[in-house]
């Protein structure tokens, strides 16, 4: 039994009881009242520990749902940190790669030159020389032949 149906019950006793004539009052019997009280002593210690343990179960979910939201919150955190590392990384790589190519293509530019310089060089001087030979080879000939 309940502590509410025991209250339903005493409630019912009180609404049947006879009324004192002028006074308001009502005539209960006694014995009927202290084996209610009695009957609710012992369901009230069921139905306090049945409470507490509700209550327990209810913080215990709580503070289980509220540990699991914190290291939910802390994993979120951690990965938006590593996402903002990684794409850090990212972007620095892609600077340094861009970097590089440029570098590349600068040295590139410059040794392009500098071929086309040396060959102008190279070329100019065997230029010179092959006209130098030709003139010695005009000049030998014309020495044979005036000879």
């Amino acid at each position: 039994m309940e502590i509410m149906e025991i209250i339903d019950m005493m409630e019912e006793t009180i609404d049947k009881a006879p009324v004192v004539p002028l006074s308001g009052k009502i005539v209960v019997d006694k014995e009927d009242l202290l084996d209610y009280i009695q009957e609710m002593r012992l369901v009230f210690p069921d139905e306090v520990k049945e409470a507490k343990w509700v209550k327990e179960e209810r913080e215990r979910i709580l503070a289980e749902a509220q540990s699991r939201s914190e290291t939910m919150i802390k994993n979120a955190e951690e990965k938006v940190v590593q996402m903002i590392d990684e794409h850090e990384i990212t972007k620095q790589a892609v600077e340094q790669a861009n970097q590089m190519v440029n570098e590349a293509q600068t040295a590139a530019i410059e040794i392009k030159t500098d071929c086309d310089q040396y060959r102008h060089e190279i070329l100019n001087d065997l230029e010179k020389r092959l006209d130098m030979l030709l003139k010695k080879v005009h000049d030998d000939k014309a020495y044979f032949e005036n000879k």
